[in-house]
């Protein structure tokens, strides 16, 4: 194999709420509550349910690091627990952008995300068996988006 084939899986758009506690020795800490998120794709789609968060670490050097855990239920009601961790970095100034809400666009700035999924559901099962991987799409007062992908 000499490349790595995607296929488009949904887009995510979501708001957040950001809340600092704390510094260790990694960098500073960021609670990230996921108020609101949907999944929209040709296979899938469903909405956020509560108690979504993503755990950021930032470096001193302005990386950073995504953990993240969200549960959804589809249009059909069943249940997908979705968790990914990434990174995202960029020139200071684009950052900040970044960090203000600014709309911006993506390309300025690397933001990759490794997303897994697990369900329980028969009908999504094929979901607990692929890798996929998300980037930033999108960035503005409204929230940001990803695109996700999965990897082939």
């Amino acid at each position: 194999m000499t490349t790595i084939e995607t296929r488009h899986l949904f887009t995510m758009p979501m708001k957040a709420e950001r809340r600092p506690y704390g510094h260790t020795p990694l960098g500073e800490r960021l609670l990230v509550v996921v108020t609101e998120a949907t999944i929209e794709g040709p296979r899938l789609r469903a909405s956020l349910l509560p108690g979504g968060t993503d755990w950021l670490t930032v470096t001193p050097d302005e990386t950073v690091m995504l953990d993240c855990r969200l549960l959804f239920q589809t249009d059909d009601d069943a249940l997908i627990a979705m968790t990914y961790r990434g990174l995202r970095h960029g020139p200071p100034g684009t950052i900040a952008r970044v960090n203000r809400g600014e709309a911006l666009d993506p390309s300025f700035f690397y933001h990759r995300v490794a997303v897994f999924f697990e369900t329980s559901s028969p009908k999504y099962a094929w979901l607990n068996k692929l890798l996929a991987i998300g980037t930033r799409a999108r960035n503005d007062q409204h929230g940001a988006a990803y695109e996700v992908f999965e990897v082939l």
